[in-house]
């Protein structure tokens, strides 16, 4: 992504401004909402990378959109990229300013993808388990692959650890196929 410095430098500058303002978990929800209103709505998406579609005409669609729903810090970046001609980098920057806000807020985000949904409850002990292990919260993100058969992959940070059936079963293979076991006959 050839923008990620810039989409970095500004969620790090909206950051600076909402712990000014003390509105910095307010934005984080705001950030988070716009990316899930911009990858639900591809027309919205196409919109704000439009080169034809004037910039004034941008701000009043995410005005219109999110208006009474964000914080004034978020409205006023909207009206910053129209500014810095950056409206098409929104979406980079609103997921930037998360992980900038849980590397500040000492959180980590962990992916455990899985045959079916998580309950509650096994959420709850996948977390547990991951401040026992990193010493540091996390945000869960459930990833539904009917593909892994069932068990589960987990992946926080660098680290990754693949507890599903399909592996097994890959690495099964593996040893049936590197055996030199040959039946006498």
């Amino acid at each position: 992504m050839k923008d990620a410095r810039a989409a970095i430098r500004y969620a790090k500058a909206i950051l600076n401004l909402a712990k000014e303002v003390k509105s910095e978990v307010a934005v984080n929800d705001d950030m988070s909402f716009i990316t899930a209103t911009i990858a639900e709505n591809k027309d919205l998406e196409v919109m704000l990378k439009s080169p034809i579609v004037k910039a004034s005409d941008k701000i009043n669609v995410l005005n219109a959109l999110f208006e009474g729903k964000v914080n004034n810090v978020t409205l006023g970046l909207f009206q910053l990229l129209k500014d810095n001609k950056r409206i098409a980098m929104l979406k980079s920057i609103a997921k930037k300013y998360t992980l900038v806000f849980d590397h500040l807020m000492h959180t980590q985000v962990a992916m455990v993808t899985t045959a079916v949904a998580l309950t509650a409850e096994v959420e709850k002990l996948v977390l547990d388990k991951i401040v026992s292990l990193t010493g540091k919260k996390a945000n869960l993100e459930n990833v539904i692959n009917p593909a892994i058969l069932g068990g589960f992959i987990l992946r926080v940070g660098d680290v990754q650890y693949d507890a599903s059936i399909s592996n097994h079963l890959n690495e099964l293979k593996k040893e049936f196929d590197n055996s030199q076991f040959i039946p006498k006959i």
